[in-house]
């Protein structure tokens, strides 16, 4: 059996290369983390938990935190797309350091959200004309709360355009609890937090007739945000329900013919997590977490060096002694960072991600931010011109003669 690493190569992964993780993580039982970053910082702690841990690894963003990677003192229409393309440009330059796979993938995108979705994929489009790849691998629809026929088609017109660039689409249906980025189901009549199968199959009878990368949030009482365990009640063994419902549906002989993705997942039990992804989730979101991750390092740091950061100069150590060692942001920064890459490592884990990937050499390493199509030689072409002006010319003498 072929290994991970003979399938799909290290860096920024796109087109088939996603469909083959996807396919080997449905497979093989695992899913892989996809974690919102909202700066380089955040990025780089989530690709060096990736290749601490052997992982295949997925970097979202979000509407809000592509805002933020622009910069909050800017106010510009598209300043959503516009950061987020920076997050993706600056993971394609580093990625293939850390050796692992990655897939950028944009989150949540409401309704009210979708200039910032047509924004992403103008770049994808571009992207792919000078390259031949999308500048992302993955987007995000999240039209739950809209009726369902409204949601799957629009969900139907955005994956016809994503399709010829092979973008995979991930969408909602049914509903996830809690508060996330501005769009708030705190108060959602509790019902509209578990997907039917009926719900399930009709996305995927409207989505397969055009492309088969795609993925579907299925809510199973899924909560955004954290909760202490036993204040919601998930029901993962409903996913299993789905499966069943279209294998028959479809006569596949694929005992999970849906790629399925878990949101919400903070506080959730480790059971919890595996029963998921035995029915077929290949993808958790990780957010909250690994927020509370961040800045947890930042508080131990400050309140173990809490003395040595009450001015520029002036410590225990002595009255004239400075401080710049400990205010420096690359120090406390760093801080927050390894307090993250520890909690991605724990999803690696939690996931069963771990030691699917082994991270290969950085030495060979290249940025990804674009190399462009492979066009024929000019001597090529004008010896093709050439060729077919000859053969014209004695066509015509040809048939000038008869």
């Amino acid at each position: 059996m072929a290994s991970l690493n003979d399938l799909v190569p290290p860096g920024v992964i796109t087109g088939d290369d996603v469909l083959t993780l996807f396919e080997h993580a449905r497979t093989h039982k695992y899913a892989i983390p996809a974690v919102n970053c909202t700066s380089s910082s955040t990025a780089n702690a989530v690709l060096e938990a990736a290749r601490k841990s052997n992982s295949p690894v997925i970097i979202q963003v979000s509407n809000g935190g592509g805002s933020f990677v622009l910069g909050k003192g800017v106010k510009h229409a598209d300043s959503a797309a516009i950061g987020s393309v920076a997050l993706a440009m600056h993971v394609r330059s580093v990625a293939k350091y850390y050796g692992i796979p990655v897939v950028l993938h944009s989150d949540h995108c409401a309704k009210s959200l979708l200039p910032w979705f047509d924004g992403m994929l103008k770049a994808d489009e571009e992207f792919f004309a000078n390259y031949g790849e999308p500048l992302f691998g993955s987007h995000m629809l999240d039209l739950s709360e809209e009726p369902d026929d409204e949601n799957i088609a629009i969900c139907v017109e955005y994956f016809k355009r994503m399709v010829p660039m092979k973008i995979w689409l991930e969408m909602e249906i049914g509903i996830t609890g809690g508060e996330e980025d501005g769009v708030n189901n705190e108060h959602v009549d509790p019902e509209k937090l578990y997907t039917s199968p009926e719900q399930v199959y009709a996305v995927y009878q409207a989505l397969s007739k055009i492309g088969d990368m795609f993925s579907i949030a299925a809510a199973f009482g899924n909560v955004h945000g954290v909760y202490k365990p036993g204040n919601v009640v998930l029901s993962p063994e409903k996913l299993g329900q789905h499966q069943e419902y279209t294998k028959k549906m479809i006569g596949s002989p694929n005992p999970k013919p849906i790629f399925l993705v878990m949101h919400g997942g903070s506080g959730s039990t480790d059971k919890e997590i595996q029963t998921a992804v035995e029915h077929g989730v290949i993808k958790m979101n990780i957010d909250t977490d690994t927020q509370w991750a961040y800045w947890d390092g930042l508080r131990a740091f400050e309140k173990d060096k809490h003395d040595f950061l009450q001015g520029q100069i002036g410590n225990p150590t002595g009255a004239d002694k400075p401080n710049k060692k400990f205010y420096d942001p690359r120090v406390w920064i760093r801080k927050a960072e390894e307090a993250m890459v520890d909690r991605v490592m724990v999803s690696c884990d939690k996931l069963s991600s771990k030691d699917k990937y082994t991270a290969v050499s950085s030495d060979d390493a290249v940025p990804q931010i674009g190399t462009p199509k492979k066009t024929p030689s000019p001597i090529i072409l004008v010896a093709a011109g050439a060729l077919v002006g000859t053969v014209a010319t004695m066509l015509m003498k040809a048939m000038s003669k008869k």
